[in-house]
């Protein structure tokens, strides 16, 4: 089958295969025929090694396709269902699932899937992102990594769901607990900062200010409900107009330390900074113990939007449905795995909001 491959960490392309075989479902897991994969920013992460990930491996984590064949003991699902993939999957299980509630953080299934080569070309094997790999026609994960949505669903939409959607608009409506009336600045407008600006307007904010370098993707951020938008260098100034002492909830969706600095800066004494973002081990954020305590300030992760991937993919799926979430209008470009390496040079130039591959 075709796939992208990253052969060696520290190789600056892709090479688009014909040669990769997919490992058959085992016991509990179902092979999906992959329809449409979004590229993400973390794919990078992975490529450039700020994410660990061992090689060679088939990046791609945010996909939705059709299952084609399932193993021994799989139950809820069928040949022919149609799926997200869910990057990290919840046992259902341990403590995080069942006491803490908290399944978004299970690393039951990820940490084991992650560690296993998913893949084989020749006699090499071949790994997959995060246990995934959705830069390939087909891909074979446990059951749990399996969402089972409606058939009318669009694939390049379903696949948004997968990461980027439930990454930002979970931030906002789970993590941050965004409420009405609320202001809000996100820093970074691709399709993470996007969603977050999506969910923070689904949730009630009266004031949502996007912060970005590219003036193309300020004026996009209006479109989804931004209510303000500005450059970096001048968001201090608008701040004051707006807020006077400082946001209620900053959402950083970049990765960088001067970024999540910056959004702890520009909440209020109580506000909340949300990072989203994903940054490197070797990058540190610095405070001081008194701003710490004088400013009572919440500073905090959220991990794939702290969602129920088992629940929050269909609550997502009726908001866009009802037309609260543009989804369609986050897509950039649509294009096929030839062109994988040019989509990933325009998300290094910040061009894009997302970037769908499509294998049909």
């Amino acid at each position: 089958m075709r796939a992208a491959v990253l052969n060696n960490l520290g190789d600056d392309k892709l090479e688009v295969v014909d040669d990769v075989e997919v490992a058959p479902p085992g016991p509990g897991e179902v092979t999906i025929n992959v329809k449409a994969t979004g590229v993400c920013h973390s794919d990078l992460h992975a490529i450039e090694g700020s994410l660990p990930q061992p090689a060679p491996f088939v990046p791609g984590h945010e996909g939705a396709g059709v299952i084609s064949a399932v193993g021994e003991g799989v139950t809820g699902l069928a040949v022919g269902d149609h799926v997200i993939v869910a990057w990290s999957p919840p046992c259902g299980k341990c403590v995080s699932c069942v006491e803490r509630k908290e399944p978004h953080l299970c690393v039951m299934i990820q940490f084991t899937i992650a560690a296993q080569s998913r893949f084989k070309r020749g006699d090499t094997d071949v790994f997959g992102m995060a246990g995934t790999g959705t830069f390939a026609e087909y891909l074979t994960v446990p059951q749990e990594a399996a969402i089972k949505i409606d058939d009318d669903v669009p694939f390049e939409i379903a696949s948004l769901i997968g990461c980027g959607v439930s990454t930002g608009v979970g931030a906002a409506i789970n993590t941050a607990k965004v409420e009405p009336g609320s202001s809000v600045v996100v820093f970074g407008c691709g399709g993470v900062g996007i969603s977050a600006i999506q969910g923070a307007r689904v949730a009630g904010a009266a004031t949502i200010v996007a912060v970005d370098l590219v003036d193309d993707k300020l004026e996009q951020a209006k479109h989804f409900g931004a209510t303000h938008a500005c450059k970096p260098d001048d968001l201090a100034a608008l701040q004051a107009e707006l807020t006077g002492d400082g946001f209620d909830y900053a959402f950083e969706a970049i990765g960088l330390p001067v970024t999540m600095r910056a959004a702890f800066d520009a909440v209020r004494r109580g506000g909340t900074a949300v990072i989203i973002g994903v940054g490197a081990a070797d990058k540190e954020v610095s405070f001081n113990g008194f701003e710490l305590f004088f400013s009572e300030k919440t500073f905090m992760g959220s991990y794939y939007g702290s969602v129920d991937v088992r629940s929050d993919f269909h609550k997502l799926l009726k908001l866009w449905k009802a037309g609260q979430l543009d989804l369609e209008g986050m897509i950039s470009r649509r294009m096929g795995l030839d062109e994988i390496n040019d989509a990933f040079d325009a998300l290094k130039k910040g061009e894009v909001i997302r970037q769908v591959i499509t294998f049909d």
